[in-house]
């Protein structure tokens, strides 16, 4: 094969400057990072600097922990001046996010680059040690949360904040947006003795709260006791998606790739509570929901029946590459969300694990523990935050009483959560 000469007078004319839109020469200059362009957020770690100086710092982070330029907590911090990065910490999926299955443990590391220990806190312990701590003045927590009671983070930023103040080392949390809003609360409370590691205090699946919120309240209200400071957002108001941030959306977790994925997953979560596959092992985890035993038009016919609000269930078969049903062909639906103020995640999951269990009555089945260091309890029960849920659809309760029972918990909530507001 003959490569061709270069056309310099075509390959020029593609080759706008930096900051220069193609078109007529003396056009205006734009800004080519669409996300630097709009945004309208600052994260609370715009304002970390000021507050590390003569610090050995230890940060608790994974790839999502970035700022509007793309650029790693780690990458900010290291070069400061009098400023010690002496310990890095890894949630759920590791510190670099690359385990991608649930529930697998990461072990401790070393980071080469730095020299420093990574902890995982996801793993031989789940909680720091006094080991863990013992080289730090501080410790930094900047994890990007999803606005569900089940997702693991805050639960390992409240058991840094009780291991700190055990240890007399004081935290900054770092605030990100809720990437779903913070209006909205929906779904059940966790009752006493449901506690596990995907819910540890009394608040509802859906809370909207951001992290630096949650980390208030449950300093305060369930008595961690921490030295907490909470780093503010910056231009963010709680109707805000994060679409309308002008963040980029980096994945705080292998499945939940978009923010897409993130909208269904409040109540998307509790499918991890059956055998259906809550599409793990596809490219749309979350919203696929089936298994091979369901016929997607059925699934997607009696789910549009219901005229749920916000939503359209379009029939789909897919076929899992891991975790449940892996190999087999699945049928079901997938979940488009039409109007996501209107939309009710965790009443919609119910309804349709509801539907699945009327149309596959001899093959829907409650997933067995262990389930997330839980090995007693099923796991629909340590997700829902009790046995009720469980109880109701074996009963065959309708879903929009089953919704209503959750209400008088809820505005006790809404009243619990007031006085943490930040935005």
């Amino acid at each position: 094969m003959i490569a061709r000469a270069r056309d310099s007078s075509f390959w020029s004319s593609l080759e706008t400057p930096p900051g220069r839109r193609k078109g007529e020469t003396g056009e205006a200059s734009v800004d080519l990072h669409p996300y630097n362009a709009a945004v309208s957020v600052s994260l609370g770690s715009a304002s970390l600097a000021s507050h590390l100086e003569g610090h050995r710092v230890g940060l608790v982070a994974n790839p999502a922990s970035v700022d509007h330029d793309f650029t790693h907590m780690t990458d900010l911090v290291a070069p400061l001046s009098g400023v010690t990065v002496a310990a890095l910490f890894g949630p759920q999926h590791g510190f670099r996010s690359d385990l991608q299955d649930n529930m697998i443990e990461t072990d401790h590391a070393h980071h080469a680059r730095l020299g420093v220990p990574i902890y995982s806190l996801y793993g031989e312990t789940r909680e720091p040690d006094g080991a863990m701590l013992a080289e730090l003045d501080l410790l930094v927590i900047d994890l990007q949360d999803v606005g569900t009671r089940v997702y693991t983070y805050i639960h390992t930023m409240t058991n840094c904040l009780r291991a700190c103040a055990h240890h007399g080392v004081p935290v900054l949390v770092c605030d990100r947006p809720n990437p779903v809003g913070g209006l909205t609360v929906e779904g059940p409370m966790l009752a006493p003795g449901f506690e596990s590691f995907v819910g540890l205090f009394p608040i509802p699946l859906r809370h909207g709260l951001t992290i630096g919120e949650m980390a208030q309240l449950c300093n305060e209200s369930f008595g961690l006791g921490a030295s907490l400071e909470v780093l503010p957002l910056h231009g963010w108001h709680r109707q805000m998606y994060h679409d309308e941030t002008g963040l980029a959306w980096v994945m705080p977790s292998p499945n939940l790739p978009t923010i897409d994925s993130t909208i269904v997953y409040p109540g998307q979560v509790l499918v991890e509570g059956t055998n259906l596959s809550e599409g793990r092992g596809t490219t749309r985890p979350f919203e696929l929901v089936g298994a091979p035993w369901l016929d997607a038009r059925a699934v997607a016919g009696a789910m549009n029946d219901h005229q749920l609000p916000g939503v359209h269930f379009r029939p789909a078969e897919f076929q899992p590459t891991f975790q449940k049903h892996a190999g087999e062909p699945c049928g079901g639906c997938q979940l488009h969300v039409t109007d996501r103020t209107a939309f009710q995640p965790v009443v919609t999951t119910v309804a349709l694990l509801q539907t699945c269990r009327r149309l596959a009555p001899d093959h829907f089945a409650w997933r067995q523990p262990p389930y997330e260091y839980e090995t007693v309890m099923p796991p629909i029960d340590i997700l829902s935050g009790s046995d009720q849920l469980r109880r109701q659809l074996d009963d065959d309760i309708p879903f929009d009483v089953i919704a209503r029972s959750w209400e008088t918990d809820l505005q006790a909530f809404r009243s619990q959560r007031e006085p943490y507001l930040l935005y």
